[in-house]
């Protein structure tokens, strides 16, 4: 049976592409500035627990809830079953809500299906875990914005806030995604970050700060957990906060956090290929900061590197079909296009207010046919002297594929391993020159 969900596009082939001639490629390891990783992220989370002064204040048997969101944030597994254990150890009873706005579809159900994927059940977290998109108000702006928080999570003795402090996709500003976030957006689950993002730049910028801080007086937020991860996605450090610390937090951690991200080394490409994209990999599908594509309307684009011809091959799994991201590239495939689930698409894009990042770009019949395409419209004579880059996601930058012009400018930001080489493909048009894993 057809979903009804998701659509069903044709095998283009354009013919001026036939023939397209392509660059070789070399696999290049990038270097990156990397914060050493902590040598054990169960014990860093424990001594963050240790500190708090709510929970040393708890009565026994109080509940507690714990913040899990949608991103795959590669520590954060071992943060929340530490947290849970140590939770337990002092005769509390902890639980995990889904803390991810209006993700999974802004269903539950969807959102509990979420957190498995990413690893956190009731089996491997050791305790319950509580979905439900219904929100209690807890205050309202001064701009008549009504505050709202995860009603099972208002309804616990505690709530301790989990998350990762990173740079945001969109906005550049002293707070961008971070414990901040989780507390307005997170916990305000659909709802809330409907009513945030409603005002568009101005949501984000100037109403979330004061979203949180209304909902950290007026609800039961005893503690928070602040993630930094160095470049390769490994924890680097750990740090607790006292609820009204956490905005605080936020901004002085976050410089750091933006010292450890990983970039693409160059300032201008004639043409990425991006073997993946998902909401697991980037709230946008792909980091805009890598890409060099904020793509919002009335916003400045930071277009570092530029540009000329972006393609996209593929969804991760994780993500369901939800391609929100499509709007930043301009090729993709068939069977990109036809795996797409709208419903979720739209959901998300329209909760944002961001929804140029779910205009379809031009589809064709297969990966090769999409590579060529952009090779052709590179604005590059030849397509052998194309300035071309693969890379597997933009979370995924240690090892990529780099075509002459683009190896020779690597210099001391990274090595060639190996020799240059055809891009091939299989008879059915799919890449077979990939990154390595």
């Amino acid at each position: 049976m057809t979903d009804p969900n998701r659509p069903i596009f044709p095998a283009i082939r354009l013919p001026q592409f036939v023939g397209q001639e392509l660059p070789d490629v070399v696999t290049a390891k990038l270097y990156h500035p990397v914060t050493p990783e902590l040598a054990d992220v169960a014990d860093a989370t424990r001594a963050a627990l240790e500190k708090s002064r709510r929970f040393a204040e708890l009565p026994r048997g109080a509940r507690v809830a714990i913040t899990c969101g949608s991103r795959g944030i590669k520590s954060k597994p071992i943060v929340v079953a530490t947290a849970v254990t140590w939770l337990q150890e002092q005769n509390f009873e902890p639980f995990i809500v889904p803390a991810m706005g209006s993700h999974g579809g802004a269903r539950a159900e969807s959102q509990t299906a979420l957190l498995a994927e990413l690893g956190y059940t009731p089996e491997s977290m050791g305790c319950e875990i509580h979905s439900s998109m219904e929100v209690t108000q807890v205050g309202t702006t001064s701009r008549g914005v009504p505050v709202y928080f995860d009603q099972n999570a208002a309804g616990a003795d505690a709530v301790l806030v989990v998350n990762r402090i990173k740079a945001h996709t969109s906005f550049d500003r002293e707070i961008e995604s971070g414990l901040t976030k989780m507390v307005a957006i997170g916990l305000g689950k659909a709802e809330g970050a409907r009513l945030i993002h409603k005002l568009g730049a101005v949501g984000y910028v100037e109403v979330l700060p004061e979203w949180a801080s209304i909902a950290i007086e007026a609800t039961p937020i005893a503690y928070a957990i602040g993630i930094i991860e160095n470049a390769k996605k490994c924890a680097a450090l750990i740090e607790g906060a006292e609820p009204e610390d956490i905005l605080a937090t936020d901004a002085r951690l976050l410089p750091l956090a933006k010292t450890n991200t990983p970039k693409l080394p160059f300032e201008q490409i004639d043409v990425l290929v991006v073997e993946n994209i998902g909401k697991n990999i980037s709230g946008t599908g792909m980091d805009t900061g890598v890409v060099g594509r904020a793509d919002i309307r009335g916003r400045p684009s930071n277009d570092n590197p530029l540009i000329h011809k972006l393609a996209v091959l593929g969804l991760t799994p994780e993500t369901h079909g939800n391609g929100l991201g499509m709007g930043i590239a301009d090729f993709t495939t068939q069977e990109v296009a036809n795996s797409l689930d709208l419903y979720a698409m739209y959901m998300n894009s329209c909760t944002s207010t961001f929804t140029e990042r779910v205009r379809l770009p031009i589809i064709l019949a297969d990966q090769k046919e999409a590579i060529q395409a952009a090779v052709a419209t590179c604005w590059r004579l030849q397509g052998s002297e194309a300035r071309l880059c693969i890379i597997r996601s933009t979370l995924h930058l240690d090892q990529i594929l780099l075509s002459k012009e683009l190896a020779d400018e690597l210099g001391e930001r990274g090595e060639i391993i190996g020799l240059p080489r055809a891009i091939e493909f299989d008879s059915e048009g799919r890449l077979l020159t990939r990154c390595p894993q």
